[in-house]
């Protein structure tokens, strides 16, 4: 990594890129695991494997789909603040995932945004805004440069989102020879929130990493996440149950049907789930939904058969007297007269897709961070 410097100047806790440590193209060069980046949406237990979104352990005793989507870093990000009118990236992965119904864009690059100097966080005041994705070439292999132009030197706060679908091994963040780089902005105070689903939750089929649903809510409340979608892979297992009870959160989403082997497993699994979350967090809201593409390539009976499992959970929930537990019916969510555009395959989520998920799920939790969320400990 570069060395740099403490700079005294307005901004605390920021360094200076040192001129005389420039490559060819004028570029001083930063380890995104070290200060004074941060990274979230991911398992901090394993220095081996920083980009990764749970333990191997509970991966491998999992199924072997999780085992490997793990590594996958779908809802990591690294945020940090720069006045560098360029930014850059250059990253090595294992190999660029590249599938015939999403682009690249999504499945192996980032994109990158500028986050809001606020004061207010939560439903009141949060946002921030596309600035551009750092795209691979297509014939890459093991890792990328590219870079982007801000047209102009300008202090700002950045997220930068991590690939959907490929594994990274090492990333770095070039900025121009004496910019000054430091600590990205911090998500309000409360604990994050924690998705659990299938490939539409990991982020099949968004155009950019940026645009899944759960990076959409985030940005809207200003909320950190965790992106536990596993694709195909998400069953409701035991081990991946008890492993996420005993994470620190603010609320859980349950979106799991699809990858459910039948409506007969989901219901021998769901409300287990359930109480194992409830356990632990007895408090928290508790989403739970029901599969949204149920027009295109679904069996409408099996999804009728699924539905009433993901009610059966919710009915149950609310018979013993839980008020902070919320169902969405999968059904509503594309319903419009866009309802037959919003998937790329009829099954997974376009761009449109991913939006109309983002207002319904966005809309529950914005209704729960009323009623107030758990906050860190300090």
């Amino acid at each position: 990594m570069t060395e740099y410097y403490e700079n005294t100047g307005e901004v605390d806790k920021n360094m200076i890129a040192v001129p005389g440590n420039a490559d060819e193209k004028g570029y001083c060069w930063f380890d995104v695991t070290e200060a004074p980046f941060a990274l979230y949406g991911f398992y901090k237990g394993d220095p081996d494997t920083p980009f990764c979104r749970l333990p191997k352990e509970v991966a491998e005793a999992t199924n072997s789909g999780v085992a490997k989507n793990r590594l996958h870093t779908a809802g990591g990000r690294a945020r940090f603040f720069t006045d560098s009118a360029r930014i850059a990236i250059r990253m090595k992965m294992p190999y660029l995932t590249n599938y015939a119904h999403m682009a690249m864009t999504g499945s192996a690059s980032f994109d990158l945004y500028e986050d809001d100097d606020h004061t207010e966080y939560g439903p009141t005041g949060a946002g921030s805004r596309f600035l551009g994705a750092f795209q691979p070439d297509v014939k890459a292999t093991d890792g990328f440069f590219s870079e982007l132009s801000l047209r102009k030197a300008k202090k700002r706060f950045l997220t930068l989102n991590f690939p959907l679908y490929t594994p990274v091994i090492k990333l770095e963040i070039g900025i121009d020879a004496g910019a000054v780089i430091g600590e990205g902005k911090e998500y309000s105070p409360f604990l994050p929130v924690v998705f659990y689903g299938s490939s539409i939750t990991q982020g099949a089929c968004a155009s950019r990493p940026g645009l899944c649903y759960e990076s959409q809510i985030s940005r809207r409340l200003d909320i950190d996440y965790l992106n536990l979608g596993f694709s195909g892979s998400a069953k409701g297992e035991l081990t991946i149950a008890e492993y996420m009870a005993g994470l620190p959160m603010s609320a859980f989403v349950c979106d799991y049907d699809h990858n459910a082997e039948s409506a007969e497993y989901l219901r021998e699994t769901h409300l287990r789930l359930y109480r194992k979350i409830r356990e632990k967090h007895p408090e928290i809201p508790y989403i739970m939904l029901s599969r949204p593409d149920v027009d295109a390539k679904s069996d409408y009976e099996d999804t009728l058969l699924r539905r009433a499992v993901v009610e059966d959970t919710y009915r149950y929930a609310r018979d013993n007297g839980d008020d902070n537990a919320w169902y969405i019916d999968g059904e509503g969510i594309f319903r419009g007269v866009d309802e037959d555009s919003c998937t790329v395959d009829g099954i997974h989520p376009n761009d449109l897709g991913f939006l109309k998920m983002a207002d319904s799920i966005g809309r529950i939790l914005r209704r729960a961070m009323r009623k107030g969320l758990k906050t860190e400990e300090k």
